[in-house]
């Protein structure tokens, strides 16, 4: 899981930089940030943290390519080549990581479970619409 945040986090950064939007990306990780530092303290319910930061970023990245094959225009833009690169990798660090995340075994309660779950996805969508308010279109 932890590979799979790292990947996840520094393919955003990247985008960031790219894009040269660098403050917008930052908002969008603090997720997985959190994410991270819970499975990095091997807290109980950091899995249930983590895969919906994985499966977030998976869709978004489905959504990039499915646009740019022309198949669907459930997300639009332009992206340079380093950018189609990039996701490519954090696609590929959601999927790994979702599936650590689904392969561990820790222990957690249910309500610790659902609350992980349900309160980082809110995180994660939380963050993203934050990143995309005028206030931060273009930093």
């Amino acid at each position: 899981m932890l590979l799979g945040l790292s990947g996840v986090m520094g393919g955003l950064l990247a985008v960031g930089l790219v894009s040269h939007t660098p403050l917008r990306h930052v908002i969008q990780l603090l997720p997985a940030i959190a994410a991270f530092v819970a499975v990095a303290r091997r807290a109980a319910w950091a899995r249930f943290a983590a895969m919906p930061v994985f499966a977030f970023w998976l869709l978004i990245m489905v959504g990039i390519w499915l646009f740019l094959l022309g198949l669907a225009r459930l997300i639009t833009g332009h992206y340079s080549p380093g950018e189609v690169l990039l996701t490519a990798l954090i696609g590929i660090s959601s999927l790994a990581g979702g599936g650590a995340s689904l392969r561990s075994s820790a222990p957690a309660g249910w309500r610790r479970a659902l609350a992980a779950g349900v309160g980082f996805a809110l995180l994660q969508v939380g963050a993203m619409w934050l990143s995309i308010q005028p206030a931060f279109a273009h930093s």
